[in-house]
């Protein structure tokens, strides 16, 4: 019998009580947020203990609390922490080549399960390397737990090798940040590290000496259950009805949906089914609602569409569902319903007409049943119009002939060609700024990206946390030349661990984004041409499969074949680094 919990709301599911998880349905929802059942995370064994040291104990309630990947590489200030890993069955340790990888895997991994990832480093080096993945969590709101070694304790502050004061490097970014001193604290310290990075959607960081490692622990793991409460949060009832009759009051609404939103994905869509709205989204949010819906306009922002931005500067109400108004959404001041589990969110940057504080998963459906059905007729022609005149526009931008390859082009042949159910990571840069405009995801694909950090560098181990986690699914990592030589290293890792990523590099041998920059601020491009390598020949040295392209015509075979294989796959497309001819 095992426990599961919500990674939403925090309930706990009781095989022992509530019968087998997996035999329910697959339209079963949590009885707390509503929250759709792949939401839940198994947890690990309720007192498990593999042994009587710190480290020993510390591993267990990691485990016992539902973490199941440790990211990092060994090192002398954590060798008794890795000795416990190996001896502990509940947890998987995946041995990277850069400690920001390992930061950006553990991020990933927040942000597409809800549920916390180790990244762990040595004192030092190690430690300072983390913090721009561990930055990209912080900023997204995705739930990580950093381990860093330290010096022996009688060394601390003696300027020991390796020894810097780590306690103030992780302070601004994290919302716990801890040096374990006494061996009995250990159970008590990694579950506030856990409930923390959890419940505040954080970073927690952890610094464990190395003598403190290896001592004797007699204190016990607790499990998850009775350690954390549900949490259920709506608007009140008379709240919810005053966002209604704002709705009902609307003639020209638009739906903005947030990243926020994906856990009320199908309500959010039949709302504005029922009120007549159309529906635009986020940047992060894409993916919410299936970009091939006759109500969806595009992202807004300056990786969005035209048609969204018409539609929004038309609206007479925006109903905003999990947004965090980021400066690059450009989402201008209005008439604005907004809703938010945050309550700092609300009228972040605009004055809103109203504000709900609550789970996007349990208001949208109280707003559902309260709102009056509204067929608009012209108003959803005139949306209708909109849509497909931006459609065509991307149409007609479709080059299969020319060379270098168009990235219009590339995106069309991966929107054909990625599998529905697949997973996309995608790096920062020119390539970017085409998956947002020009890819037409399905409501069925997910996608993973560093958002308010904006690093490059993001894509690959991103792709390889997404595999670890579904193995059975298809997992796509769409970058540039400049974001993948930063991690090509990591290559590596998905050959050492048989991950079949595939990798689809836009290689235009420059940072394809800066130049723009130059060229629109009126500043000469320099210093943005790139020196690469053959990737695809690097891919075929590291075990796994390289292809380049360099004929528009061999792009489908190529996509094709790589999708077909059964390992990792390096796809060198040659892309020119043209925005428009």
């Amino acid at each position: 019998m095992a426990d599961f919990r919500c990674t939403v709301c925090n309930y706990i599911f009781h095989e022992e009580h509530e019968g087998e998880f997996d035999s329910l349905p697959l339209e079963w929802r949590c009885p707390v947020c509503n929250a759709p059942k792949d939401a839940f995370v198994r947890l690990g064994s309720r007192a498990r203990e593999t042994g009587r040291t710190v480290s020993d104990v510390f591993i267990a309630q990691l485990a016992a609390w539902g973490v199941r990947y440790i990211f990092g590489i060994p090192g002398t200030s954590t060798l008794g922490l890795v000795d416990a890993i190996r001896r502990n069955s509940d947890l998987r340790y995946i041995q990277v080549r850069h400690e920001a990888s390992a930061a950006f895997m553990a991020s990933a991994y927040g942000k597409l399960t809800g549920n916390p990832a180790v990244c762990m480093a040595v004192a030092g080096p190690g430690a300072s390397n983390l913090i721009t993945g561990l930055l990209d969590a912080a900023l997204d709101r995705a739930p990580v737990i950093a381990v860093t070694g330290q010096v022996e304790t009688y060394r601390i502050g003696t300027g020991a090798s390796q020894e810097i004061d780590q306690h103030s490097l992780f302070e601004s970014l994290t919302v716990y940040n801890m040096t374990l001193i006494s061996p009995d604290e250990t159970p008590e310290i990694v579950r506030e590290a856990l409930k923390h990075a959890i419940i505040e959607r954080g970073v927690s960081h952890i610094d464990v000496p190395r003598d403190v490692q290896t001592m004797e622990c007699t204190a016990g793991v607790r499990p998850l259950t009775g350690s954390i409460a549900p949490v259920s949060v709506t608007a009140p009832r008379r709240h919810l009805q005053n966002a209604a009759s704002l709705i009902d009051s609307a003639e020209r609404p638009i739906i903005i949906a947030g990243f926020g939103a994906l856990e009320a994905a199908e309500s959010v869509v039949e709302l504005a089914e029922r009120i007549g709205a159309g529906i635009v989204t986020t940047f992060r949010g894409k993916g919410v609602v299936d970009n091939h819906h006759p109500l969806y306009l595009g992202c807004h922002g300056s990786l969005g569409s035209a048609a969204a931005a018409e539609a929004v500067r038309k609206s007479d109400l925006l109903i905003v569902i999990g947004s965090s108004f980021s400066d690059l959404t450009q989402l201008p001041p209005g008439r604005i319903l907004q809703i938010d589990i945050d309550p700092l969110m609300i009228a972040r940057r605009h004055p809103v007409e109203m504000g709900l504080e609550g789970r996007s998963s349990l208001t949208v459906p109280e707003l559902l049943s309260m709102t009056r059905e509204r067929r608009r007729e012209s108003y959803r022609a005139e949306l209708r119009e909109l849509r497909e005149r931006w459609l065509a526009l991307l149409e007609s931008e479709i080059d299969s002939s020319s060379r270098p390859l168009r990235p219009q082009y590339i995106m069309a042949v991966l929107n054909d060609l990625l599998d529905e159910g697949a997973i996309i990571s995608l790096d920062v840069g020119e390539n970017g700024w085409w998956f947002g405009r020009n890819f037409q995801m399905k409501g069925t694909q997910r996608l993973l990206f560093s958002g308010y950090l904006g690093s490059m560098g993001f894509g690959l181990p991103a792709a390889i946390a997404a595999q670890l986690e579904f193995p059975d699914r298809e997992v796509a990592c769409i970058t540039g030349d400049g974001g993948f030589s930063m991690v090509m290293a990591e290559f590596l890792t998905a050959v050492k661990y048989h991950l079949p990523v595939k990798v689809f590099i836009l290689n235009n041998r420059s940072l394809g984004m800066i130049m723009q920059e130059q060229l629109v601020e009126g500043f000469p491009t320099w210093q943005t041409e790139l020196q690469n390598c053959d990737f695809a020949g690097f891919a075929e040295n590291c075990g796994g499969r390289g292809i380049r392209v360099t004929e528009p015509d061999k792009l489908e075979d190529a996509v094709s074949d790589a999708l077909r294989t059964e390992g990792p796959v390096v796809v060198d497309i040659e892309t020119d680094p043209r925005r428009f001819i």
